[in-house]
């Protein structure tokens, strides 16, 4: 198989091409606590409930920036890591924090 940038960005160690995986660890839990928060939406759950998914969200993000199987799934991580540190920069918060 040549290496090509279309198999670079987009093939693993294996050569399949991967876009998507199934949820890891980090990502579920980003996903429990994002929608525990819409339940749960003032006090110190509701804190706690925010600090463990911009955790979650941020670990996720790290571990496919330096571990991700192809650049786009690195891409992927830089992404969204960039975008949760300009979130919690910009004072902007994940699902259940409408600015209310």
């Amino acid at each position: 198989m040549q290496n090509t940038t279309f198999d670079k960005i987009f093939r693993d160690s294996e050569g399949n091409i991967v876009v998507a995986q199934k949820p890891n660890l980090p990502l579920i839990l980003w996903i429990v606590a994002t929608l525990l928060k819409l339940v749960i939406t003032t006090g110190v759950a509701n804190t706690v409930l925010d600090a463990v998914a911009f955790g979650s969200l941020f670990t996720w993000a790290w571990l496919e920036l330096f571990q991700g199987v192809n650049y786009f799934r690195r891409g992927l991580g830089l992404v969204v890591l960039i975008g949760v540190i300009a979130s919690r920069i910009a004072g902007i918060y994940t699902l259940g924090s409408f600015g209310l």
